[in-house]
């Protein structure tokens, strides 16, 4: 997936669900997008984070969130 659908993709699932937060929006696009995604995520953020291992399901939803407000807010 790349970023321009992953962000599409958090774009829908927050108008569909207002009253979460990042977080709770996140996790819900990485359970729509299934194991497979899930893993892709998470052993991109881990990369970044240069750590050899973490929670996966966590560790993608950090990835989703990082990258929305490294989008919103820029590279700062």
């Amino acid at each position: 997936m790349t970023t321009e659908e992953l962000v599409v993709e958090f774009a829908l699932t927050r108008l569909d669900n207002p009253g979460l937060d990042l977080e709770e929006t996140a996790a819900l696009v990485v359970r729509r997008l299934g194991p497979e995604g899930m893993m892709q995520f998470a052993s991109q953020n881990l990369a970044v984070r240069d750590e050899l291992r973490g929670g996966a399901f966590e560790s993608a939803v950090e990835y989703v969130v990082r990258t929305v407000l490294k989008l919103r807010d820029g590279d700062d």
